[in-house]
This record gives structure tokens, sequence and C-alpha cells, in this order.
């Protein structure tokens, strides 16, 4: 029997998708280091939509784990018609997950339409961006992280 081996990418993908999300916890003084993030239960009820000229965000973690220099999740909601910014380079690799509406993906010039229930992918080095293609407002969480091994620059 052929065992199937799950990309670290993957494991984050599917948690995103089970575990609601809360208010990330404050952020420590300057003078004492970043706790690492722990085990925990993120309630969307809990949330805070911070309204944006295109939608809204909601922050849910960020910070060190035992694992990674930094996993960062956020959720954003898209107005319909509205992108996500312009295109940029992001050095991180990004894993997207979308909750309802129609996302256009781009990456590096490559645009792929992305569906309730779809993941999306964005390699680091790529230029991307994307936009709300559909009728309604799209929401999608936003998970990337950083390893030794990420790009500085």
């Amino acid at each position: 029997m052929k065992k199937s081996k799950l990309p670290l990418v993957a494991v984050f993908a599917v948690l995103a998708t089970l575990l609601p999300a809360q208010a990330p916890a404050p952020m420590p003084a300057p003078d004492k280091p970043a706790e690492k993030l722990t085990s925990n239960v993120y309630a969307w009820e809990k949330l805070v939509a911070t309204p944006s000229a295109t939608g809204a965000r909601r922050a849910v973690l960020d910070g060190q784990t035992t694992t990674l220099d930094k996993l960062h999740v956020h959720i954003s909601t898209l107005n319909p018609g509205e992108k996500s910014g312009e295109p940029r380079l992001h050095l991180q690799e990004e894993v997207i997950i979308v909750k309802e509406g129609t996302i256009e993906a781009t990456s590096d010039g490559v645009t792929r339409t992305a569906t309730a229930g779809s993941v999306i992918f964005f390699a680091a080095h790529s230029v991307t961006f994307m936009k709300n293609v559909g009728p309604t407002p799209a929401t999608y969480t936003v998970i990337y992280y950083y390893t030794p091994l990420t790009p500085k620059s």
C-alpha cells in the first residue's frame, strides 16, 4: 500500500478550514520576547472585521511556532470587482482557501479561477494578486509562513 505524504502546506490548508478563528493575542511589550503560538481554537464570532476600501479583514494569528519562524493567518473579504492590491512580489509561500465567492488568482502573469472550497498556492518569489470576479463578496483565508529557508530578499 502506497503511503500519501501531505506537505506542510496542505496540513495548514486543511486546519484553516476546520478551525474557526478568534482575535489574536495582544502584541508583547518591546522589551519582552514574543511567546510562541500554542494550541488554541479561534472562534469566528470573536473576530473583529476591520473595514477597508475593498472589503474587510479579520486578523487571526501572527507569531512564531515551534517549527516556523512565523505563521500568519488572516481572513479577507473582497467586494465584487475589487482587487487584493497591486501585483507584488511575495518572498514567502502562501496558501489561500476560498470560503465563498469567485476569485481570479494571478501569479507571475498567469490567472486562474478559484470558487468556494478551492485552495490557491502561491510559490515563494511569485508576483501575485487576486480579484473578486463574482457578483457577491468573496471571503478567503490567507495562510503564510516563514521558515529558515524562506528567502530574506
